[in-house]
């Protein structure tokens, strides 16, 4: 399963305003991991920035002036997140209407809304009334997110695409337990490719002499358990 992790950096909050996009950063998933493709691009907005804008991305109009308009990189973007693929967006709100905005303006075809994953909508979900922005994610799940000193699309589509899988349920959402190696393999194109992936130990939890009573006498209560352990009657 071809997923994109994705992320824009602006010029503003309104791109029927004349905000611009200024950064694209993706990240492209197998079945959840980082296949190790990625694309990256900086984008003229052909327009001025605000002092703070630039604070947020530190991307100044001077060092966008030579980089291509959104209408020129156009076709290379949608070539990479293909026609089907899910993407994998934090406040998908926010970048997909820019992206649209852009495709409109450039007269290509729109990004459907029906492909989106928003992580903000999980993190919501699983964590109410918790901060979900990427900062903190990354602290809740141990995702070093150190060299995050700006605003960045493809580090942080990078950092994201890192949380999107602990979301998920961590690094084994496919129940695969037990394999230590630092590789995995995914079908790609009808071809099987090995990818990098890190390895955390296995959490051990500590319990007490009355916790692991509780435990067997559960045990006992499921006839046929496949734990061998039996009701008294049994014995």
């Amino acid at each position: 399963m071809r997923e994109i992790v994705l992320d824009t950096e602006t010029t503003g909050l309104d791109p029927f305003n004349g905000d611009k996009i200024v950064e694209i950063g993706c990240v492209e998933l197998e079945n959840h991991l980082p296949t190790g493709r990625t694309y990256h691009q900086y984008i003229n907005p052909m327009r001025s920035m605000s002092e703070e804008v630039i604070a947020v991305h530190g991307l100044t109009e001077e060092f966008l002036s030579d980089k291509p308009t959104f209408k020129e990189i156009a076709d290379d973007f949608l070539a990479f997140v293909g026609e089907d693929a899910k993407l994998v967006i934090h406040n998908a709100a926010f970048d997909m209407k820019f992206l649209n905005a852009e495709l409109s303006f450039a007269d290509k075809p729109q990004l459907s809304y029906d492909r989106v994953v928003d992580t903000l909508i999980i993190a919501r979900k699983k964590f109410p009334g918790s901060r979900v922005n990427l900062d903190e994610l990354c602290k809740r799940f141990g995702v070093d997110n150190t060299s995050r000193t700006l605003h960045g699309a493809l580090l942080d589509s990078e950092l994201l695409a890192e949380v999107y899988l602990e979301l998920l349920g961590g690094r084994e959402p496919g129940f695969v337990l037990g394999q230590n190696n630092n590789t995995v393999t995914v079908e790609k194109n009808t071809k099987t490719v090995s990818i990098e992936r890190v390895f955390r130990e296995a959490r051990t939890f500590n319990v007490d002499a009355s916790e692991e009573k509780q435990h067997i006498e559960f045990v006992k209560a499921i006839k046929g358990n496949l734990w061998g352990i039996l009701p008294e009657e049994e014995q």
